[in-house]
């Protein structure tokens, strides 16, 4: 089976209301993103958002279906990439957990093919103070760290007819920036920008090759 591969260059929010066709095929949706956004999970809570703070920096917020923590999406710092896996694919998985197997492993045969020696976390997840919070602070079951820090997030959207796995792989990691968009006291900002200083880390590679190295790597 071969994937269809499309680019969008839209909107966070535009690229997240894309809805899941009725008849999913497998599919590779790029996005590129045509300004920032605070991406929320599903149920983040939104007073957790500095909506003063956003609005100064040209950030928008946008809340994604699926769940984790939030992201900080700015264009050239991020290579963001949806996969589309219908529910009778031989890939298909019912285990939740252990449906991300197949993503961890060909973000970590790509990276391999640019030099990057990374690994897939097998599950389960591993939870931190500030996971709920950060989407990068956390580790789940796909999600992909270089040297124990994290490089590759992923979240899982499902519904009947199959589901959509969206990725964010970092090209650049600056947790002042993203905490700087949350409502935090100064307390809880200075704990968790020590706390995120060391938990993930920005991949040096090219975007294009990285995702013309996945898109070779998808079984």
């Amino acid at each position: 089976m071969s994937w269809a591969v499309q680019r969008f260059v839209t909107t966070a929010e535009a690229f997240h209301a894309r809805p899941i066709p009725e008849q999913p095929t497998r599919q590779v949706w790029m996005c590129d993103p045509t300004g920032p956004a605070l991406v929320l999970g599903s149920t983040q809570p939104t007073a957790l958002v500095d909506r003063e703070a956003c609005a100064e920096a040209g950030v928008a917020v946008v809340r994604r279906r699926s769940g984790g923590g939030a992201v900080d999406v700015v264009p050239g710092e991020v290579v963001w990439v949806d996969l589309l896996l219908p529910v009778d694919d031989p890939l298909w998985e019912e285990d939740v957990g252990a449906a991300f197997a197949w993503v961890g492993d060909a973000w970590v045969a790509a990276l391999a093919d640019l030099g990057v020696d990374a690994v897939a976390h097998p599950g389960p997840l591993r939870r931190s103070r500030w996971s709920d919070v950060v989407c990068f602070a956390g580790l789940g079951p796909g999600e992909v760290t270089v040297r124990e820090r994290k490089v590759v997030g992923v979240s899982q959207r499902r519904v009947r007819a199959g589901s959509r796995f969206q990725c964010a792989a970092l090209l650049r990691w600056d947790p002042d920036r993203l905490l700087g968009l949350l409502r935090l006291s100064e307390d809880e900002r200075s704990a968790a920008r020590s706390a995120l200083a060391g938990a993930a880390v920005g991949l040096d590679v090219r975007p294009d090759d990285l995702t013309a190295a996945l898109i070779r790597r998808l079984p």
